[in-house]
């Protein structure tokens, strides 16, 4: 497993990296891996609100300063597909913590290029994303988070309970909560779970 984590954040992109990536994807009309017209709509959708998050995306004064405060090196290593509703809202708000701290590092892989690491981090069976590992300086997994915030998966839960599929309907609701909660859901979960870790 360390060396599948090791070699899996050598070839890592940056933030910036994986934005460049999304940029050029939208510019070209196509998305990452087997494409479908789905994939290439959602990318673009997943752009524009990427874009709208890394502008709006909120971290209270509380959070940004306990990630200020950390002091032990992490790697955040996530796995993500520009062509992920969810992704596009948790990855601007991961990039917006990790650079309040000089110890946090974030990494990001595609899944459907990753599945051997994907499949060591399924959640419930499947290859969900987000998907994020925390790793310390020896590769060691610290935590993991995601798919979602614990709120969003609430939602997500309810719907499937009451309506069996998540439909077009859910996808408008989900958005709207998205939108009005601006990441808060999604930061209060990081400083939960690495606060747990007491490596602070």
């Amino acid at each position: 497993m360390t060396t599948l984590l090791k070699d899996s954040v050598a070839k890592a992109m940056d933030y910036d990296q994986y934005n460049a990536l999304m940029t050029q994807l939208v510019a070209e009309n196509r998305s990452t891996g087997e494409q479908s017209e789905e994939k290439t709509k959602y990318t673009k959708l997943n752009y524009t609100r990427s874009k709208r998050l890394d502008k709006t995306g909120v971290i209270d004064e509380d959070a940004a300063e306990f990630f200020k405060n950390i002091k032990h090196p992490q790697t955040w290593l996530v796995i993500s597909e520009p062509w992920c509703g969810d992704a596009a809202q948790s990855l601007p708000l991961l990039n917006k913590t990790a650079q309040l701290s000089p110890n946090i590092s974030l990494k990001i892989v595609l899944r459907d290029e990753n599945l051997e690491l994907m499949d060591s981090f399924l959640t419930n069976g499947t290859r969900s994303i987000p998907k994020l590992i925390v790793l310390d300086e020896n590769y060691n997994v610290l935590t993991t988070w995601g798919p979602r915030s614990k709120e969003a998966t609430k939602i997500v839960n309810d719907y499937k309970e009451a309506h069996g599929t998540l439909d077009e309907t859910f996808r408008e609701k989900i958005q709207l909560w998205y939108n009005k909660n601006k990441g808060k859901a999604i930061v209060n979960d990081l400083v939960e779970s690495i606060k747990s870790l007491e490596l602070v």
